[in-house]
């Protein structure tokens, strides 16, 4: 309660203090709000996302889907639907490819949540948030250079954090097996995560280093890099990697292998092909700021 308190109290600060030096455009940034007009986007977004698959995709920054820790500013419309068209490709449709429609209407996220700006926690930059299954929060949407489009970037900000949050919304749907957490049981380092570089990380036997926070992180960690980077960039990993590292590495990967075979059917080596080539795809769109 002392907590809520003194929010409320923040909030009213920073709300007199912003009144007294000008004055406020009357229309909220924060939508949509009731009587808003749907346009075009609303109805391909419909088309592609809601009628298919329930899915709502929300690009317009809404106070009650955002975390008010976080300083956030919307999405641009053209980037989201870059986003949009992106997402649909190298995402949803990778799984649909894999498994057909119905495995995404079943277990796909029934809101994506675009925010414009990253988010920070503790100093670090927030790549996404899953919330219970519902909801997947991507963060740095206006980062996107549409005339310039950085797979790197991308990856790293969006795609991999997809498939991350996914697999949080799998797991937590089919436990894996306990045995995972037992291969560094007592190296799990928490919020102390953010003090170890790469290489300390895969040396310990995390394929990063916020895997080892937590081993929950360390599975999904495992399983998105996996699929969303090329055979020969995990391979580069592993070399770099100490004898122990690496063991450690291998016997989590197998882990993670059996449970999405055996619990989805996901191959994942036959879905990190898909991922991949959508991945490149894209680079050759037509103009993803445009709909059709």
């Amino acid at each position: 309660m002392k907590n809520i308190q003194w929010l409320l109290i923040a909030l009213l600060a920073g709300l007199w203090g912003a009144c007294s030096e000008e004055d406020l455009d009357p229309k909220s940034i924060f939508g949509p709000e009731a009587g808003v007009v749907e346009n075009e986007f609303d109805a391909w977004l419909y088309t592609n996302y809601v009628r298919p698959y329930n899915v709502q995709f929300k690009y317009r920054l809404e106070d009650r889907e955002t975390n008010p820790q976080y300083n956030l500013v919307p999405a641009d419309y053209h980037n989201s639907i870059a986003l949009a068209k992106m997402t649909k490709h190298v995402w949803i449709d990778a799984y649909e490819e894999l498994l057909g429609a119905a495995f995404l209407r079943t277990y796909c996220p029934k809101i994506l949540f675009l925010v414009g700006s990253v988010g920070y926690d503790r100093g670090q930059v927030v790549l996404g948030t899953a919330e219970g299954g519902m909801k997947i929060v991507l963060y740095n949407v206006n980062g996107i250079d549409t005339d310039n489009l950085d797979l790197e970037m991308l990856n790293y900000f969006f795609f991999h954090t997809m498939h991350h949050e996914f697999a949080h919304i799998l797991h937590q749907t089919k436990s894996y097996s306990t045995d995972f957490n037992l291969i560094t049981p007592s190296d799990y380092t928490s919020g102390s995560w953010v003090n170890l570089d790469d290489q300390e990380a895969l040396d310990m036997g995390f394929i990063t280093p916020y895997g080892s926070s937590e081993p929950q992180e360390d599975f999904v960690e495992i399983f998105s890099i996996y699929i969303t980077h090329s055979a020969a960039y995990w391979n580069n990993l592993m070399r770099r990697t100490s004898a122990e590292g690496r063991s450690k590495i291998d016997q989590k990967l197998e882990i993670v292998r059996d449970y999405m075979l055996t619990s989805w059917g996901i191959d994942m080596d036959a879905l990190r092909g898909i991922v991949l080539r959508r991945s490149e795809e894209i680079l050759t769109m037509d103009d993803l700021t445009m709909l059709n």
